[in-house]
């Protein structure tokens, strides 16, 4: 279950709201530093500008890609672990506009977590270290450290335990062909 906090709102829907939940120009100044970091080339100049003027954690090492989209309204909300890759055009959201509600929830992903490409984290969740997410996902529910997970909807691929036997048994084919 998404940890998320729920605001009901009356009449409009609650996109309509949006200036009432998020100043203005909180949101164009995100925009314009989110853009920025979107397409520079340069790694740590993504995460100085996260860290600095959005107010995100991001760990040391950490790597977004090209086209990454962050949260416009609430990327504050963010925290992403140390030595961790953040797949291409993939989309981190901390928040939901809905017809009668709008939801908040902090999304924390660990470190050493892989996430694929064209990937979409929805608000409220957790991604446990050292787990990987395939490109193309939705995530929509908690991974636990060290799990494989992918697809739409997003389903266990293997386990820490099975991820764990592979590497195993990975390291002892790379080191009989070594010999």
């Amino acid at each position: 279950m998404r940890k998320t906090e729920r605001y009901p709102v009356e009449g409009a829907n609650s996109l309509w709201h949006i200036y009432k939940t998020v100043p203005f120009f909180k949101v164009v100044k995100n925009f314009t530093v989110i853009q920025l970091a979107r397409y520079t080339p340069f790694l740590g100049m993504k995460n100085w500008l996260y860290r600095t003027l959005l107010r995100m954690e991001v760990g040391k090492q950490t790597a977004f890609a090209l086209m990454v989209m962050v949260d416009i309204m609430f990327p504050e909300r963010i925290r992403v672990g140390r030595n961790t890759v953040i797949g291409y055009n993939t989309t981190i959201l901390a928040h939901e506009y809905l017809i009668d509600e709008y939801r908040l929830g902090d999304v924390t992903i660990g470190d050493e977590v892989l996430i694929g490409a064209n990937t979409t984290i929805l608000p409220g969740i957790t991604i446990g270290d050292q787990a990987v997410v395939s490109a193309g996902t939705l995530v929509h529910k908690d991974v636990p450290a060290g799990t494989f997970v992918g697809g739409n909807p997003m389903k266990v691929i293997y386990t820490k335990e099975e991820m764990d036997k592979r590497k195993e048994s990975d390291s002892v084919l790379n080191g009989s062909r070594q010999a």
